[in-house]
């Protein structure tokens, strides 16, 4: 019996989804181009279970470009209305449209002169009379068997918000790395991170030329703590690189004379490389591809800018 109340439930919100895609038209677009032009926040509002959509649509927004907070409808007529601004947009969710915390905000969006898109089942409400924008929400039946508890419609509600927030996303050439900024402690932000904001660069890099003597060469590997260092040519570009596994192989076959040797005559040349652009998670899958544990980063002349290694994308938790 539960699954064929499951499958009930979804076959019925997922019809609603598909009836709303048939109906789009121009009016998607207008909400659209009006949220776009906003130049403040796009205030998402509404009561009981469609607040709770318009809470999940405004943090979309917000995540994605486009600058948005919730305020909660009867709260607003107890002081928050303060939280309004000329320049700010109103998106109201509101199946009946007649949801009376809204219908009395009206006045007031009025004089602030802000544009109201509001997404309804009732096109000749009060508050689908008023708006600028009305986005047609409505379903044949909710997914609730009495016909009663919002499901099918919030459902719908959510959809459609998330469909004006991937527009506006679009519209605004919103982008990988604008997304990093925006989610710098998640694992989502984090796997958009680019190998440039993790590369060991500048004096924590280690480095040195292919005359460096080999006891100096220890030294800047064991100050470093990467267990590697670069050597680089006098322009500045990538000689090679010297591991800790190539010490240990130099040892076995050279053992003390070692340490006469030079950095240009005991380093591996041509190391894998990678640009400061790459992800964290392409380099991670470059790494654990070649069984290495570092990787040094270059600009596009040849230039090393830094070193990234395996323990530092392995504490972002990529996979």
């Amino acid at each position: 019996m539960s699954l064929d109340t499951a499958r009930r439930v979804l076959r019925i919100e997922a019809q609603a989804i598909q009836d709303v895609l048939a109906r789009l038209d121009v009016s998607f677009e207008k909400a659209v181009a009006l949220l776009f032009a906003c130049k403040g926040r796009v205030v998402v509002t509404g009561m009981g279970k469609s607040g709770l959509i318009g809470r999940k649509i405004s943090a979309t927004l917000s995540s994605t470009g486009t600058p948005s907070f919730f305020l909660h409808a009867a709260e607003a007529l107890h002081g928050d209305m303060g939280m309004l601004a000329r320049g700010d947009a109103i998106l109201a969710v509101s199946y009946g449209g007649e949801t009376e915390e809204i219908v009395r905000l009206l006045e007031a969006l009025k004089r602030l002169e802000m544009p109201l898109v509001t997404l309804t089942g009732k096109l000749h409400s009060t508050l689908a009379e008023a708006s600028d924008v009305v986005l047609d929400v409505s379903v044949k039946e909710e997914a609730c068997s009495m016909n009663l508890a919002p499901t099918a419609s919030t459902t719908v509600a959510m959809a459609v918000g998330d469909a004006l927030a991937v527009a506006l996303l679009e519209r605004r050439g919103f982008r990988h790395d604008d997304f990093a900024a925006l989610h710098p402690a998640g694992r989502l932000g984090k796997k958009l991170l680019r190998v440039e904001h993790l590369m060991h660069a500048g004096e924590a890099m280690p480095r040195v030329t292919e005359k460096t003597s080999m006891p100096d060469t220890f030294h800047e590997m064991s100050e470093k703590g990467l267990g590697m260092t670069t050597v680089l040519q006098a322009d500045g570009r990538l000689a090679g690189i010297i591991t800790d596994g190539d010490l240990r192989r130099l040892m076995e076959k050279h053992r003390g004379a070692t340490l006469e040797m030079s950095a240009g005559a005991a380093m591996t040349r041509n190391p894998q490389t990678i640009g400061p652009h790459v992800l964290a998670s392409e380099a991670l899958n470059a790494m654990e591809k070649r069984k290495i544990t570092s990787i040094v980063v270059v600009d596009e002349a040849g230039g090393v800018l830094g070193v990234v290694h395996l323990h530092d994308l392995w504490g972002l938790e990529l996979i």
